[in-house]
């Protein structure tokens, strides 16, 4: 139960060899340019004036969910104004408009926010909801994002 940190936001290793790993957090996440500051569990897309803003509803250019704690961030090196980490595939919060059934397929409803779309089309598709939401209101559940 020891903790060792290897490297430094300055001091890179180039290469890692062994077994396995195994991380506390559950996604799988790259650095990206922002048009803006997006909070953790914001559903972006490709476009706006960087390479990812604001999820628009029913957008076919999704691109993902902010994250939260990334278990493997790539393009860590990114540097700009506003670089986010974009969770592409794994377990990660993600804001929701309900009602919302676990299983049930999650597509940008607009605004930054998830809603359900059992008949989504290609580049519509954030991912699959792990938990319920069967309020019809906005709140925050776990998403398995990822192509279904």
């Amino acid at each position: 139960n020891l903790t060792y940190n290897l490297g430094s936001a300055t001091a890179w290793y180039n290469t890692f060899y062994g077994v396995s790993t195994q991380a506390k957090y559950a996604d799988l996440a790259e650095n990206y340019q922002a048009d803006s500051n997006y909070e953790s569990g914001t559903v972006l897309e490709f476009g706006g004036t960087q390479e990812v803003t604001l999820g628009t509803p029913d957008s076919k250019r999704v691109a993902g969910v902010v994250s939260t704690n990334p278990a493997h961030l790539m393009n860590g090196g990114l540097n700009g104004p506003n670089v986010v980490a974009l969770a592409l595939q794994g377990r990660v919060p993600c804001k929701v408009i309900g009602p919302v059934h676990k299983g049930d397929i999650m597509t940008s409803a607009g605004f930054g926010f998830a809603k359900v779309n059992n008949d989504a089309a290609v580049g519509q598709v954030i991912g699959k909801a792990l938990q319920d939401f069967p309020v019809n209101s906005k709140g925050v559940i776990e998403v398995v994002v990822g192509r279904f």
